[in-house]
């Protein structure tokens, strides 16, 4: 199941071709680029099935200070526009909650495209059933109320190591999520699509019962984004689990 609604930063055909990769070519076409990293560590999918991509809408979160007075949830939500994927940084602690089932129905209310947590959300059940992409790196039942408060919204925000910038594309599926900076987006999705090509011709000629090593040697597997063979027609597939 893929979620892409309406997204004014990304041409119908960038979103159109998108739909059709994972992360894990995305991941590689990254590395081909030797770019900054691109994954974010640890995330987890907890709407199994969903992709999703879009411009990053980021969230910080901060500890509470005083805890001599009630902290309401934070509100931000009506604030993101469609089309957006909501990055959440709670420094990775899965102490308390960053996202419920509230947060979740107006997001779909809105069209926003998905939610990535660096930090715990709960009320899973309600989001698997209403198929929201939802991702994180815990899940607890504990609130955030009193607990942590919003800083800034629209800042960059460190995922375990991996910065995302407000507008980096984020793309996330069962493998988890990654960012790719706006500049490089359609670059990215060019390498993505000729490692789909490369990988499809190996398996193609695996089943056909050329040997593997043979296979990748012949289709250039080392370097897969230079789609060495520009005549083939195979489709896009699943990947490696050996790369």
């Amino acid at each position: 199941m893929t979620t892409a609604p309406a997204n004014p930063s990304l041409d119908s055909e960038l979103g159109v071709r998108l739909a059709r990769l994972d992360t894990a070519a995305l991941s590689d076409a990254m590395d081909s680029l030797r770019a900054a990293p691109c994954v974010l560590p640890g995330i987890r999918p907890r709407t199994p099935g969903t992709t999703a991509f879009g411009p990053a809408f980021t969230v910080r979160y901060r500890p509470v200070e005083d805890d001599s007075t009630f902290h309401n949830a934070a509100n931000y939500i009506d604030d993101v526009p469609p089309g957006c994927v909501v990055v959440v940084d709670n420094a990775g602690t899965g102490a308390c909650t960053n996202w419920g089932s509230l947060l979740t129905s107006v997001a779909l209310r809105r069209e926003v495209a998905a939610t990535v947590v660096h930090g715990a959300v709960r009320d899973v059940r309600e989001s698997r059933e209403l198929g929201y992409p939802l991702f994180s790196t815990a899940v607890n039942m504990v609130s955030g109320k009193n607990r942590v408060v919003l800083d800034r919204t629209g800042v960059a925000v460190d995922i375990a190591g991996t910065v995302v910038t407000p507008g980096d594309l984020v793309f996330a599926d069962d493998n988890g999520a990654l960012r790719i900076p706006a500049d490089l987006v359609e670059e990215v999705v060019r390498r993505a699509e000729a490692v789909e090509r490369t990988e499809s011709r190996i398996r193609q000629a695996a089943q056909n019962g050329t040997r593997l090593d043979e296979a990748r040697t012949r289709f250039g597997y080392a370097r897969p984004w230079e789609d060495a063979d520009e005549s083939g027609d195979g489709q896009a597939g699943g990947h490696d689990d050996g790369r």
